[in-house]
């Protein structure tokens, strides 16, 4: 048996929080970083660019350590607002559905479509859903230009639900004009990361990569997600990944786009092959959505939670309970208790020996990146590491290796203050700031000289250091060096 690694308490999967409303001061914004927010999330589907950029320099100045996420509005077809308080339909209810106009707002008795195809385009039988699948339609038949529809299920209509129909009944593009928009501004601003909505397929997101290539701060990028919420996503997901930055499970239209009982095993689908390719996967939507109003979760919710855990996922998301509810601070640190609980019976021996090989969507250099991280994966197990450092620029290293869920700590040693909040949505990676080298060598040494002190290893133990030639014209991790510190 090898020697077991010193014990320390740090939590490995990741929390992104979304900040609105009820988080958008410094104060808050700084209890929910101590509490165990490590990304923040802004979602750009309400309100103009001039606030979210707003909001972006809020918690770049309030919370500097943590990554932030923008995620695009993408092509969704809302309702028109409904009245303050929201308007409330029952089963059984006729309701029409119309095309939106100018100035159009929504009732109980008529929901305009802020879209011109969809409504002219459904048919008798069509099932809609608005929002999160609370509330069903059954378009029933068609009188002009107004659609009569029956309400299949009961609930309360507020702000600019979604509308959602059958496969084809309206033409969606992905990227719209107006994410491409924001990209541009937000991609000025320094952006860490961006999730693209509605991706359907690999195309989607060669479009928005090639938007933003060479564009931003000193032409350096954001991260690029995937939202995995529609079935064509589900059916082209490896090739998405070949194409993508990190993914997430949006099981909010996920679950309104598939049958909800598919909802988990795609869930589990989804994560293991981002692991595989080596990509951080976020699992999202209503996992503490009672803490919107209530101080505690629901047993479910943390039960939901902590087998996301187990099912390897590299992050846990909030959505409403930290955008708009009561309890923002709370609620990070709940997700936050529940998932490192849920890493202490995690398997990471047999999480790893099950792995198989990485899918690699790159050339050779990918290749021998992924044959690397493997070999620095079973050293590290064998000889028992303190911890596994992976000397980065790009932070390409750091989440390849991170694939293994090792028992060992990974660290990443960068000299790049962006890698630092990309790395920040990756499982299990602490980091360390480095200097710029142009010597294999002493890359290693700063790299573990700064693990040393910041804490992860001490005199007498062996760390697994990973790194390759800065001088090469194309990156590739080929080196592992065993270091005994002194």
């Amino acid at each position: 048996m090898p020697p077991t690694p010193r014990s320390r308490a740090r939590r490995r999967t990741k929390v992104v929080a979304t900040v609105g409303p009820a988080s958008s001061d410094p104060a808050t914004l700084a209890a929910m970083v101590a509490a165990g927010m490590d990304v923040a999330r802004l979602p750009l589907a309400h309100g103009s660019i001039d606030e979210a950029v707003a909001r972006f320099r809020l918690v770049r100045a309030a919370a500097p350590e943590v990554g932030i996420l923008a995620d695009l509005p993408g092509p969704k077809v809302r309702a028109a607002s409904f009245p303050d308080g929201g308007a409330a339909v029952a089963a059984g209810d006729p309701i029409e559905l119309v095309t939106a106009g100018p100035g159009d707002t929504s009732s109980s008795a008529r929901i305009a479509v802020a879209h011109d195809e969809l409504v002219e385009h459904l048919i008798p039988g069509d099932r809609v859903v608005l929002g999160d699948g609370l509330v069903a339609l059954r378009v029933e038949g068609r009188d002009g230009d107004r659609v009569t529809a029956t309400v299949l299920s009961a609930g309360l209509l507020q702000g600019r639900p979604g509308v959602t129909a059958p496969a084809g009944r309206a033409r969606l593009v992905t990227p719209t004009a107006d994410d491409l928009d924001r990209l541009a501004v937000l991609l000025d601003e320094g952006v860490d990361m961006v999730a693209v909505s509605f991706v359907r397929k690999a195309a989607d997101m060669e479009a928005v990569r090639a938007a933003a290539a060479g564009a931003g701060v000193d032409g350096d990028r954001p991260l690029l997600m995937a939202k995995i919420e529609t079935g064509e996503a589900v059916d082209d997901l490896d090739h998405i990944l070949a194409v993508s930055d990190a993914v997430m499970v949006a099981r909010g239209d996920l679950g309104v786009r598939i049958p909800l009982e598919d909802v988990p095993h795609v869930q589990k689908e989804v994560i293991k092959a981002a692991v595989r390719f080596g990509r951080p996967v976020v699992t999202a939507t209503q996992m503490l959505e009672s803490m919107i109003s209530s101080p505690a979760p629901t047993r479910a919710e943390v039960t939901d939670v902590a087998n996301a855990v187990f099912d390897g996922t590299s992050a846990v998301m909030l959505s409403g309970e930290t955008a708009i509810g009561a309890h923002p601070v709370a609620a990070v640190a709940t997700m936050a208790a529940i998932a490192e609980r849920a890493e202490a019976d995690f398997d990471h021996a047999g999480w790893g020996a099950g792995l198989g090989v990485q899918s690699v969507a790159g050339g050779p250099a990918e290749r021998i990146t992924a044959t690397t991280t493997s070999a620095a994966w079973r050293a590290a197990h064998e000889v028992g590491a303190a911890a596994i450092i992976a000397c980065t620029k790009t932070g390409t290293t750091a989440r390849v290796i991170s694939r293994f869920r090792p028992s060992a700590p990974i660290v990443a040693a960068t000299p790049s203050t962006r890698t630092v909040r990309q790395l920040a949505l990756s499982w299990g990676v602490t980091t360390v700031g480095v200097p710029v080298s142009d010597h294999t060598d002493d890359i290693v040494w700063f790299a573990v000289k700064a693990a040393v002190e910041a804490g992860h290893a001490a005199a007498g133990d062996l760390v697994v250091v990973l790194a390759g030639s800065p001088t090469e014209p194309e990156p590739v991790t080929d080196t592992i060096r065993i270091v005994r510190v002194h």
